[in-house]
């Protein structure tokens, strides 16, 4: 029989990539809540907690793995709702250790060195970032993803204008983020650190990178590094990148880390992703952030080189199976997610239509493209952007070498019709 596999915030793109998995032919996924569902105009945690439940109660048959892909609060729900069915996992102050980026620096202080100076922030009182924070800095909540809310600032005023942007939006994320701290045992110096502080951290140079991974019955996993590329003048991504070009000695160095931080925290039977810095000029390299999930964004790279997507690795972690993942088994030797941005605001007027996509892709094979606007929509009312852009949609790309792999996001990206109407 079929294993029934539920997966949290299900999207079409990622049905499809899981539906062509190796291991989709012994599955049968549901989903377990849309997408739209769990990002929409509020995030109301325990409410989503408490549908999931009901949908896993009213199944018929028998619940056999619940994964997910995304970042909170998907992320969060998983320990959940596996206890709620009796399935195996880790817990849920394991993954809220990860999530909270306050609790997760005090734990990187502990096991490794290779952390920025940090500080905690409260918005609604404080005027001048910590003292022994020194500028360039990042300023963030404790909770958020997709860097939203996220300012990168160099003197006091602007520290101070990206805390009255925070305040303003804080409470989408952080409200529902502090109906999660509820249900987990905090130490004392988290207990009081709830959705609504913020992390000042100096910033970090050098190219960015993020480790992927998982823990299996106590053994912690890397299998593989991914580039992160962002724009020379502008902190948004420009396109992910796999496998990384870094020298092999960082990428071991950068295994070596994050095994000692997944060892301190634990997260058995879960995929993670590391981000770190490595500068090129120092030589040193710096840990950003700990996800307690693998990457969506990283799924078709992993496909076209390795053969498989990352989620097949969450499935059989799920499925308590083995979570080999191939290696070099993919139809590609090099692959990318690429980002279409605009950096001002405006109204969309036109995007591209179906037909016109389908007769890009044919034009340029190995690519696969996702429009995420519609005519219509004015760009900054978009959720879930960063503070720098707006992403207008997606393009995946597989080629033989990276300068073919941008060629073709060049041939792409001057293809598709967008027009906009430009506003204040």
């Amino acid at each position: 029989m079929p294993e029934n596999v539920f997966v949290l915030g299900l999207d079409q793109h990622n049905k499809r990539i899981l539906e062509r998995m190796p291991d989709a032919r012994g599955c049968r996924f549901h989903s377990l809540l849309s997408w739209e569902e769990m990002f929409g105009e509020r995030i109301a945690f325990d409410d989503l907690l408490s549908s999931a439940q009901c949908q896993l109660d009213s199944f018929s048959g028998s619940v056999d793995a619940i994964i997910g892909f995304w970042d909170f609060p998907v992320s969060a729900m998983l320990p959940l709702l596996r206890n709620w069915c009796g399935l195996a996992t880790a817990s849920v102050e394991e993954v809220v250790m990860c999530e909270h980026k306050y609790w997760s620096r005090i734990i990187q202080q502990r096991v490794i060195e290779e952390y920025p100076r940090f500080g905690l922030v409260d918005p609604s009182n404080d005027r001048e970032p910590p003292a022994n924070v020194h500028f360039p800095m990042w300023i963030k909540p404790v909770k958020s993803f997709s860097s939203l809310l996220a300012f990168r600032v160099t003197n006091v005023d602007e520290f101070r204008q990206a805390l009255g942007k925070i305040r303003e939006g804080i409470g989408w994320v952080g409200d529902p983020f502090d109906a999660l701290l509820a249900r987990v045992e905090l130490p004392p110096e988290i207990a009081g650190v709830g959705g609504s502080f913020c992390v000042a951290e100096e910033a970090a140079a050098g190219r960015q990178v993020t480790v992927e991974g998982f823990r299996y019955r106590g053994e912690v996993v890397v299998y593989g590094v991914v580039d992160s590329v962002r724009a020379a003048t502008c902190p948004s991504f420009l396109r992910y990148q796999y496998p990384s070009s870094l020298p092999d000695s960082v990428c071991i160095r950068l295994a070596h880390i994050t095994r000692r931080v997944v060892e301190a925290i634990g997260l058995e039977r879960m995929t993670f992703n590391v981000e770190f810095f490595w500068d090129t000029v120092t030589d040193t390299v710096m840990l950003l952030e700990i996800n307690p999930r693998h990457s969506q964004s990283h799924a078709t790279l992993f496909e076209d080189v390795d053969g498989a997507a990352n989620h097949q690795v969450a499935l059989r972690l799920a499925l308590d199976r083995d979570p080999e993942h191939p290696s070099g088994k993919g139809a590609f030797a090099v692959a990318g997610k690429f980002f279409l941005r605009r950096y001002t605001d405006g109204i969309v007027r036109r995007s591209p239509r179906r037909d016109e996509i389908d007769a890009i892709e044919a034009v340029v094979p190995g690519t696969l493209i996702d429009i995420a606007v519609h005519a219509g929509d004015r760009l900054s009312d978009l959720r879930g952007q960063d503070s720098y852009s707006f992403e207008l949609g997606r393009v995946y790309i597989g080629a033989s070498n990276e300068v073919a792999l941008t060629r073709k996001f060049a041939r792409v990206e001057a293809a598709l019709p967008f027009e906009f109407e430009a506003v204040g």
